[in-house]
């Protein structure tokens, strides 16, 4: 069988029942990396017998995955942990899960943290409907462009990233969404040092940017952009003038068709072709 385990995302406290067994009892873990899970597992007492330890990350997941699939086929229980929170969740564990099925072998998948669910409910932001994006694009053009499409979404947007970047990514929040759009940034959750910062754009970006050094990593929440609003400046002028707007941006006509879609009444072939009409 394969076990989807998630862990702790700080407090080891957290840690269920329902997890520990499957840590103490598998044949096999199978782990983001091998120090952090054997860290764990001293931690935890479990070393008598100690569960093997094989690493599966993003360069080595398709090799991996076959070779893991292999154990479980031969009745072996093969544990997937990442180094933190639910596994599969903006991690490449969703291929040992999709070569397991190919073979038709049995899956079963514990409850546990995820560190955007966890900042989303304390966010104070909207929650009935939400956008998990991961980690943006690492070039600015690019990032700004996705924020660019998930301001079109009409709903609130969990986003990752590491501490050496958070201050321009949030340069770039308050570019495309405006110095007053809520935001509510989320940083060592459940750990000792804990922290949300809630507020608008502007401030907490400035925040951010007025301290001496980053730790650590972090959770951004980005309420909804209200989708009526947007529709009464995408009609007619309006809607050619975003259009080009985008293009200058460097946005290619399929991506913003999408982008703008929601908020138009246009069908999408012919806003398809309004976009090509004035790209040229």
């Amino acid at each position: 069988m394969l076990i989807i385990c998630p862990t702790p995302i700080g407090n080891l406290d957290d840690l269920s029942i329902r997890q520990r067994e499957a840590l103490s009892t598998a044949d096999i873990i199978a782990c983001e990396d091998t120090r952090h899970t054997g860290k764990l597992l001293e931690l935890l007492e479990i070393n008598d017998p100690a569960p093997k330890l094989i690493s599966y990350h993003e360069h080595n997941a398709l090799e991996r995955a076959a070779q893991l699939a292999e154990e479980v086929s031969q009745g072996k229980q093969v544990v997937l942990v990442s180094d933190a929170g639910t596994p599969t969740i903006s991690d490449p564990g969703y291929r040992l899960v999709s070569e397991c099925m190919r073979r038709d072998l049995e899956i079963t998948a514990l409850p546990g943290p995820v560190a955007g669910i966890v900042a989303l409910s304390a966010s104070g932001l909207p929650t009935d409907r939400f956008f998990f994006e991961g980690f943006l694009p690492a070039r600015a053009n690019a990032r700004k462009e996705r924020l660019g499409v998930l301001r079109q979404l009409g709903v609130t947007t969990i986003l990752y990233e590491s501490p050496h970047r958070l201050v321009k990514m949030m340069g770039d929040v308050v570019e495309v969404f405006g110095e007053d759009h809520p935001v509510c940034v989320g940083r060592e959750l459940t750990k000792k040092y804990e922290e949300y910062l809630r507020g608008f754009a502007g401030a907490i970006s400035e925040e951010l940017a007025g301290r001496d050094k980053l730790r650590g990593e972090f959770v951004v929440i980005i309420a909804p952009v209200d989708l009526d609003v947007l529709g009464e400046r995408l009609e007619g002028e309006r809607l050619e003038a975003r259009i080009l707007e985008l293009l200058e941006s460097g946005m290619r006509t399929r991506q913003i068709r999408d982008a703008l879609a929601p908020s138009t009444s246009l069908p999408s072939s012919e806003l398809y072709e309004l976009i090509e009409s004035l790209k040229r």
